[in-house]
């Protein structure tokens, strides 16, 4: 049930307010991701593995993955946070003031001190980012049909600031004053994210507080003890890419179990069976951030080394890292017609269920793979450089995939979670994103390192490999999930 139960809470555009604010704070902390984001597989490549020659982007892809893999992976300790301890508002402001003190300490030019300064962001970010998502499904009832549009427009914040992060911290700062300097100001967009929904949580009222008896001093100073012991540990994996891939293997097993048990003891069969429909677009959702999150690494390798960057009047020739800020771009244009779209196909009653709008993500990603399989077959100039044009193309398709899946995902925790646990499902939800972007860093290694057949490390036979290979496997296994969609949606009971 919504927590939006008194006057207070005023609707703004057809929305409750506190959604614009939500929306402004989130802008503001993608800001500080996607920042840091577009320049951190480049910066880590050159600064600390330019020794090792051509392997260099190879095991900046690994970091990379690591990072983005347990930046989420720890959403499901912060889901707990919220529900048990914090609330999501304090779990919101702690989580977000470790983050701005992670990007601060990127500066230093000490690998070890770097690391430390990524777990610190990665233990901040899990309880930031899967709490503000809950906190946009509490402010509507589960039959509301206001809420899918509610969410698409919460992720046009995130991407909003997205939009403009790259631009920023790496074609402006980036390029002119260093790499370094981008995180510096990614770490500033932090606390602007901080300010905004400090100023503006009596909007809020009561959405996100702990009870009573949960709001004092003590439950902040233990959650805090417990965050620093987890920094140790989340440092030591950042460089241990095998040992977390085994680690990921049995959180998503516990996972599983732990709803699996959660729908049984609930004596509800059709909680059980919306468990396990959860559970089933976890994997789909896994499989989907493999694709896209080639983005940050190996996409933006590619970009770097064999694309011929657009020349702007008045700019001169674009830095590579501008292409990351083309899935955003693609977001602002492309999500208010979904948000539109949807209702429009749910009157005329041909709205594609929930595990059908995952198929078509999956089938998306796949297809922005080929654009790019045809532009190395066909458009590769004499410079050795495809155009521009055939990565944006590639950007464009995979963002409306994301369209169909990301937004749509978070709208269906909320709405498939017993109330009790949707701060836990949400961070199930980051959990399997996370698993998914540790098998990215994975693929990114071989399509920068060598393709494993020959191939040179970071040649463009080795990308045209690996990028056939996953619009091979993107297509398979979107054509596996339209089929078994069925299936699915029955298990869901109802749920839309």
């Amino acid at each position: 049930m919504s927590e939006n139960t008194n006057n207070t809470y005023k609707d703004f555009l057809g929305h409750p307010r506190a959604l614009w604010m939500l929306f402004s704070s989130e802008f503001w902390e993608r800001f500080s991701f996607y920042g840091m984001r577009a320049i951190l597989a480049p910066y880590v490549a050159m600064a600390f593995f330019a020794h090792m020659g051509d392997q260099a982007e190879a095991q900046a892809s690994l970091t990379y993955g690591g990072y983005s893999a347990m930046i989420y992976m720890t959403g499901i300790m912060g889901g707990y946070v919220a529900d048990k301890i914090l609330g999501y508002q304090r779990s919101i402001m702690l989580g977000g003031a470790m983050m701005a003190t992670g990007l601060f300490m990127l500066l230093n030019p000490n690998m070890d001190i770097f690391l430390l300064g990524l777990a610190v962001m990665v233990v901040g970010n899990g309880m930031f980012k899967p709490n503000i998502s809950t906190m946009v499904g509490k402010l509507y009832t589960p039959e509301d049909p206001r809420r899918d549009s509610g969410f698409t427009i919460f992720y046009m914040g995130i991407n909003a600031g997205a939009l403009i992060a790259p631009l920023v911290c790496g074609l402006w700062i980036g390029q002119v004053y260093g790499f370094k300097w981008g995180f510096f100001a990614a770490g500033i967009g932090m606390i602007f994210g901080l300010m905004m929904f400090q100023m503006l949580k009596g909007w809020l009222g009561n959405v996100g507080k702990a009870p009573a008896e949960r709001n004092g001093t003590k439950s902040f100073v233990q959650v805090i003890i417990g965050a620093a012991i987890l920094i140790a540990p989340t440092y030591l994996l950042l460089s241990k890419s095998d040992v977390l891939g085994i680690i990921m293997s049995l959180f998503m097993l516990i996972l599983a179990s732990y709803f699996i048990y959660s729908g049984i003891k609930s004596g509800n069969k059709e909680q059980l069976h919306r468990y396990i429909a959860m559970l089933i677009l976890f994997v789909a959702n896994m499989f989907f951030w493999a694709l896209f999150e080639q983005a940050g690494s190996s996409l933006n390798f590619f970009a770097r080394d064999y694309v011929q960057m657009p020349v702007l009047p008045l700019i001169g020739e674009l830095n590579f890292t501008a292409f990351q800020s083309a899935n955003p771009i693609f977001i602002l244009l492309l999500a208010p017609l979904f948000a539109m779209m949807w209702p429009k196909l749910d009157k005329m009653k041909i709205n594609p269920s929930i595990p059908r709008k995952f198929s078509f993500g999956l089938a998306g990603v796949g297809l922005g793979f080929f654009i790019l399989v045809m532009g190395i077959n066909h458009f590769i100039g004499e410079n050795g450089r495809v155009p521009w044009e055939i990565l944006t193309l590639c950007y464009m398709i995979h963002t409306m995939g994301e369209l169909c899946l990301s937004p749509i995902g978070l709208s269906m925790v909320t709405k498939l979670a017993l109330p009790h646990e949707t701060g836990l499902a949400m961070g199930g939800w980051f959990v399997s994103i996370a698993t998914g972007n540790y098998l990215a860093g994975r693929i990114a290694s071989i399509a920068s390192g060598g393709s494993g057949h020959g191939d040179a490390a970071g040649s463009i036979e080795g990308y045209y490999a690996v990028f056939h290979q996953l619009f091979v496997g993107g297509l398979i296994i979107g054509a596996f999930f339209f089929l078994v969609a069925p299936l699915v949606n029955k298990l869901m009971h109802g749920v839309k």
